[in-house]
């Protein structure tokens, strides 16, 4: 029986592939250095002093923009954020949904930290705790956004038939699946001058612009180093075909 011989690799394709792979490292740099500015201009708006703006439904923000918004507090439907360390103690944020109008996603606003005692919190004290005068009221913050961990596991809803109702790294739409209601697309950070809070100790995120600039040099680098590689193994091939 007579084998076939295996074909021997085009020459060209090793320079393809790695021209392709280049073309992606510098993509990903590229990507990097935009996440990068992004989070710049963000830590640029949260440092700059409080000129509030009035938010209405529909209306577009920018992370960590200084927003005032008129509404009625859901003291009834409240959210427990478990897991949340501040200054080595482990605690809750206060998620409070704020009603804008009848017909409008609720505002869900982060009225800060609040300390866990304890192995089985105390809901009937922790309801107590939590309570909020359902009045009109104006409240002021900046654009945030619901905690986010590494990897979510398991419900981030823990079943329960009452309120205020605990939750793990939950998303927007888990706490909407709760409340029975849409809710908008950020988060309102209560501001530590406003009354009705706990701690707030609002800070940007802890991946700051400078790691994204970081891997976007990273990725240029490989890339380039490739892109030598490149050259030298074609001008190697010229030589061997000369």
């Amino acid at each position: 029986m007579n084998s076939v011989p295996n074909k021997p690799l085009p020459e060209w394709l090793p320079i393809v592939v790695g021209a392709l792979l280049v073309l992606q490292f510098a993509g990903l740099g590229i990507w990097q250095i935009s996440r990068g500015v992004d989070k710049l201009e963000a830590r640029e708006a949260f440092g700059e002093p409080a000129t509030w703006s009035n938010f209405h439904h529909g209306a577009e923000v920018r992370s960590y923009q200084a927003l005032k918004s008129t509404g009625r507090y859901d003291s009834t439907h409240q959210f427990l954020l478990d897991n949340i360390v501040l200054d080595g103690r482990h605690g809750y944020y206060v998620i409070t949904p704020l009603e804008l109008a009848a017909d409008e996603p609720v505002l869900l606003v982060n009225r800060g930290w609040v300390g866990k005692s304890g192995l089985q919190p105390d809901m009937a004290a922790l309801a107590r705790e939590l309570a909020i005068s359902s009045g009109r009221v104006t409240v002021h913050g900046r654009v945030g956004s619901l905690p986010r961990p590494g990897m979510r596991m398991g419900d981030p809803l823990t079943p329960s038939p009452g309120w205020p109702r605990m939750a793990v790294f939950p998303q927007g739409a888990d706490l909407a699946g709760a409340l029975g209601r849409e809710v908008q697309d950020f988060v309102l950070l209560l501001d530590p001058k406003d009354p009705n809070g706990f701690v707030r100790h609002w800070v940007p995120e802890e991946m700051g612009p400078g790691k994204h600039f970081a891997y976007a040099f990273q990725w240029f680098a490989m890339g380039a180093a490739l892109a030598a590689l490149l050259v030298w193994h074609s001008r190697k091939q010229r030589g061997n075909d000369g």
